[in-house]
């Protein structure tokens, strides 16, 4: 058997080329190198407690999600000091290892983000604690959906005493 004939499942491609090298702008047909992005996030990131968000309107939260998210923060016995707020609407890549590098975080909230989106090799359902590359990841609905629902709440609740160890 020759090499040019070798097959590899799809699996190893995704964890040899976790992203693209190039891509194409529409507008004018340049190609250009991607690099790994560097994350523009509010809080100081003290817990290394990432928190993602896609909100396209605003430049982290609206006014409203951030009342919301301070709510849950207090009563997980957080403050913004300890988390970093991203919103990945602000960027083009963004990626588990580049949040691993650049904020060397420990857990990964993911609100409205799925874990595809950030090249995440495994999917897991909503507050569902996943570990994973030395992590703590927790997926769940966008906090203007949350907000609204009893149900989704105590089932964000009872996934965030896990993660935090809240009795």
């Amino acid at each position: 058997m020759s090499l040019h004939h070798v097959l590899l499942p799809s699996l190893v491609l995704q964890e040899l080329f976790p992203y693209s090298l190039i891509t194409k702008d529409a507008g004018n047909n340049k190609t250009q190198v991607l690099t790994s992005t560097t994350f523009s996030y509010l809080g100081n990131n003290q817990k290394n407690v990432i928190i993602l968000v896609d909100e396209p309107e605003a430049i982290y939260l609206s006014d409203e999600a951030l009342g919301f998210l301070l709510g849950i923060l207090n009563a997980c016995k957080l403050t913004m000091a300890d988390i970093a707020l991203i919103n990945v609407s602000k960027y083009t890549i963004a990626n588990y290892m580049d949040l691993e590098q650049q904020l060397n975080a420990r857990v990964v909230c993911l609100f409205g983000v799925s874990p595809a989106s950030l090249l995440l090799p495994l999917q897991f359902p909503h507050y569902q604690l996943q570990h994973f590359n030395n992590q703590d990841y927790i997926a769940a609905p966008d906090l203007d959906a949350i907000k609204g629902d009893k149900d989704e709440k105590t089932k964000l609740w009872n996934s965030l005493k896990l993660v935090f160890a809240i009795t």
